[in-house]
């Protein structure tokens, strides 16, 4: 009976063992997004007015924010990590908005995740407003979040 060779096993090279992946950094939007989110949070008592004036003014048309959201949805094109970071960080704030909702009685109707929505995405497009229609734009914000009698 012939024997058959012995198999030699392979150890992995250098390159081929398991490196630790770096997360990459944050964009500045991400970072701009977060640090939103946690003003959001840390507001305190009767927070909805002072919520909806810290968005309206982080998305003003001459804010840094829009412009850094621009930017990243910019270079995030076709790399999902991105978009994915972007999107997580921006649901922190509507979480946080939705938070606070919660927490108040609005006269609007909504679920607080649908109102936490809508008033996100209004404060967004206010990034879109010519600069003189941005008060009038803020005043119906504050009546989507007006108080129940």
């Amino acid at each position: 009976m012939a024997r058959s060779p012995k198999r030699r096993t392979r150890r992995p090279t250098r390159s081929a063992r398991a490196t630790r992946s770096v997360p990459p950094k944050p964009s500045e939007a991400e970072q701009r997004l977060l640090a939103l989110a946690r003003e959001l949070a840390a507001l305190g008592v009767d927070p909805l007015p002072r919520a909806v004036d810290l968005l309206a003014g982080a998305y003003a048309p001459d804010a840094p924010l829009p412009r850094a959201m621009y930017r990243a949805s910019l270079a995030g094109r076709g790399d999902k990590t991105k978009m994915l970071a972007l999107a997580w960080a921006r649901e922190q704030v509507r979480m946080a908005l939705e938070e606070i909702l919660i927490g108040s009685r609005t006269g609007v109707g909504l679920a607080a995740e649908t109102h936490a929505w809508v008033l996100l995405a209004a404060c967004e497009a206010l990034a879109h407003e010519p600069p003189s229609a941005v008060a009038d734009r803020r005043r119906a914000l504050a009546e989507l979040t007006r108080r129940a009698h």
